[in-house]
């Protein structure tokens, strides 16, 4: 399959341009702000709380997402060019950094509103999936984070990954990161569970998925593979996840029996 070439701006308007990259974070927004109304209700949630959870959330990914790439993935490059921590339109974000960073933002508003720390990472650990979606659509427009050489029927030549087919990683981890993760979390949260399981369960289920993916996924060139010639940097970062996940989900369930 050939890559279905897409304008990674999205509209000019005059000097200013706005990406598709940055849009499809907006969606995310917008679809975690839809999926919170909903939850508030059952959660006993009013809605400017929610509203306040994302806005903190937002920055922490942004933020968080920012540097993180920049630190775990791309540091030579910011050494370098301090700036280059700015030119999001350019991409790279990492999800692991955007984690902390909404860990961080959980923290301050547990302060500001007195609710636990789990019970606000269980509210919200079932609309993230949406925001990983969008955001690995956005990779794909990109045409970034391609995969390895593969001969799938859905293979496809990326205008940056040479001329042969390569998986298209990207859209694996909208699926499995994003979409089914999303069902995953949505239909285990529909009823009671115990303090910190949903936020167990997020962790380690994105670790695994990312893990997974990382086999057919290119590694970042700047470090290639880090041990054994197939464990990347995400699976390094992913493995801590995994192992937290079942932590809490385990220590949830023992707690409330």
């Amino acid at each position: 399959m050939i890559y279905p070439t897409i304008d990674p701006v999205a509209l000019s308007l005059g000097p200013l341009q706005v990406h598709w990259y940055g849009l499809m974070y907006l969606f995310g927004f917008v679809g975690a702000w839809w999926l919170g109304r909903v939850r508030a209700d059952r959660y006993g949630w009013t809605a400017e709380e929610v509203e306040d959870l994302l806005f903190y959330g937002a920055i922490g990914v942004i933020v968080g997402g920012r540097v993180g790439y920049s630190i775990f993935y791309d540091f030579p490059a910011l050494i370098e060019n301090p700036l280059n921590l700015f030119k999001v339109w350019q991409g790279g974000m990492s999800f692991h950094g955007g984690l902390i960073g909404v860990l961080l933002a959980f923290a301050f508003f547990s302060r500001k509103t007195g609710k636990s720390y789990f019970t606000i990472s269980d509210f919200i650990a079932p609309m993230v999936p949406i925001g990983l979606f969008f955001g690995r659509i956005g990779n794909f427009i990109n045409g970034e984070l391609w995969g390895k050489v593969s001969d799938v029927p859905w293979a496809m030549v990326f205008p940056n990954g040479g001329p042969l087919a390569r998986h298209p990683s990207q859209l694996y981890e909208a699926i499995l990161e994003g979409l089914l993760l999303f069902i995953i979390l949505w239909w285990y949260s529909a009823k009671p569970k115990p303090l910190g399981a949903v936020s167990g369960l997020f962790l380690l289920g994105y670790g695994t998925f990312r893990f997974l993916v990382e086999f057919v996924r290119i590694p970042d060139q700047q470090y290639g593979y880090l041990l054994l010639d197939w464990i990347t940097m995400g699976q390094i970062l992913s493995l801590p996840m995994i192992v937290m996940g079942l932590f809490f989900t385990v220590r949830a369930y023992q707690k409330a029996g």
